[in-house]
């Protein structure tokens, strides 16, 4: 209870911290208005171009939510991956490593604690201009579900980001693989367009990978609640999160075994 409470701590201190500066987290939660603008003209040309209200299932309507909780997603992830280069790299990972606490759990805390707060302005100015644009939110399921699976989402990517960055104690710079690994958010996560309107053979190749279960999951739950499918995605999630979390303690243990710290 006291390793609990310990970690909780630490996330209760990270969401103080962020209201510290509450200009700079209105700021950058505004950066979803002209993103969904954009999205809004590009869409409604489409529906318009298509001749039909529906799309693969997908409205204009559908599109325009299922895209504000995508982005939302997406515009909340802290740069956990960074953060740990950048350690690495002017050797404070040497004094963070000897804290009492395990390494990893406080890296989880501490970016749950960013997490939160952004993805609730997100949600917000990105609801509201969505809901101006398109009509009202999905009812209180599509909330609930894909609640839910945010939560999954963020475990996910904390494990992803987590491995890329521990990769630093290798190679110490870990931008290319942030930039491959959120191309592959982008674009096999459904994050750009919805899977919905892929074709079937690379429908089933996103579904065979981790990404699609971080984004397209959640969105499409907001838009189209069920419980058959909100069963698949937690599930799959759950199938992630361990091989990704093994993996990622793994590769921690070995990591610090080669960590060779620069500076500091």
């Amino acid at each position: 209870m006291k390793s609990i409470r310990k970690y909780w701590a630490v996330f209760q201190i990270t969401l103080i911290n962020s209201l510290a500066y509450p200009g700079e987290l209105i700021g950058r939660s505004l950066m979803i208005v002209p993103f969904m603008w954009i999205f809004y003209q590009l869409w409604k040309v489409t529906f318009a171009a298509a001749g039909s209200a529906s799309i693969n299932g997908m409205t204009l309507y559908s599109t325009m939510w299922y895209l504000m909780m995508a982005e939302t997603i997406e515009l909340s992830r802290p740069r956990l991956a960074n953060v740990i280069s950048e350690n690495v790299k002017d050797g404070s990972i040497a004094y963070i490593l000897n804290k009492p606490y395990n390494f990893l759990l406080y890296q989880f805390s501490n970016s749950m604690g960013e997490t939160v707060f952004r993805a609730v302005m997100n949600a917000v100015f990105g609801g509201i201009v969505v809901w101006w644009l398109v009509g009202a939110p999905p009812a209180l399921p599509g909330w609930t579900f894909a609640l839910l699976a945010m939560l999954g989402t963020w475990v996910m990517n904390f494990c992803i980001a987590c491995l890329i960055g521990l990769s630093a104690f290798l190679v110490e710079e870990v931008s290319p693989f942030m930039w491959i690994y959120q191309k592959f958010v982008f674009i096999l996560g459904g994050f750009l367009i919805p899977l919905d309107f892929y074709p079937d053979w690379l429908q089933n190749v996103a579904r065979a990978l981790p990404f699609a279960y971080m984004i397209y999951g959640p969105s499409k739950l907001f838009v189209d609640p069920s419980v058959q499918l909100l069963v698949n995605i937690l599930s799959m999630q759950v199938l992630w999160i361990v091989v990704l979390g093994a993996s990622l303690v793994l590769s921690y243990r070995r990591g610090v075994a080669y960590l060779t710290v620069n500076g500091g």
